[in-house]
């Protein structure tokens, strides 16, 4: 099997098709699994979308998400690339997620965040975000238009955007809630 090229499609059910579902499906398993291994109420949940959706609907969007990808192979590279990498992050906490207890770890966080300055806590997560989509950017723009490295550069931009973003919200209703509220 060679290759299509980023901006081909892989037609239904042919053999393309059946390894971009098998690769973005197990991705998002991957974070998906390892979403439910640090949350499995979801009330650590960074991306609010997930959580409003919650694990029945989330696991249905995820299925047909899946399905569809595969019919587009940059797609389902960088997904699966995101997913990936979401997961190993998940991952890295759920451990400590789960032996503190949902309520817990974020109690335990809010209160390490709340002995930081500010200034700080936001430049070490936003420049965690921005140093991944660095990595992801000059993987596009030193690669050639082809699928693997430059799926590859975008899901890690993509990672390292939805770091940042799903950070800075987070942070932001932190930083706007006084601290007796917390």
């Amino acid at each position: 099997m060679t290759l299509p090229r980023p901006d081909d499609l892989a037609d239904f059910a042919s053999a393309p098709w059946w390894v971009f579902l098998g690769v973005v499906g197990l991705a998002r398993g991957a974070d998906l699994f390892s979403t439910w291994v640090a949350t499995p109420g979801l009330e650590l949940e960074g991306n609010p979308f997930a959580r409003w959706l919650g694990w029945r609907r989330g696991i249905v969007l995820n299925v047909a998400m899946s399905i569809g990808c595969a019919f587009w192979p940059m797609l389902a590279v960088s997904l699966s690339v995101t997913s990936v990498l979401v997961a190993a992050r998940n991952l890295q906490q759920a451990w400590l997620m789960r032996s503190l207890g949902e309520t817990g770890y974020r109690l335990w966080f809010a209160d390490r965040v709340a002995a930081c300055p500010p200034r700080l806590v936001w430049a070490c997560f936003l420049g965690e975000g921005a140093l991944t989509a660095s990595v992801g950017a000059a993987l596009l723009s030193l690669s050639p238009f082809s699928l693997l490295p430059y799926g590859v550069g975008l899901g890690i931009l993509a990672y390292g955007v939805a770091i940042a973003v799903f950070t800075g919200m987070s942070l932001w209703r932190f930083f706007r809630v006084p601290s007796h509220d917390r």
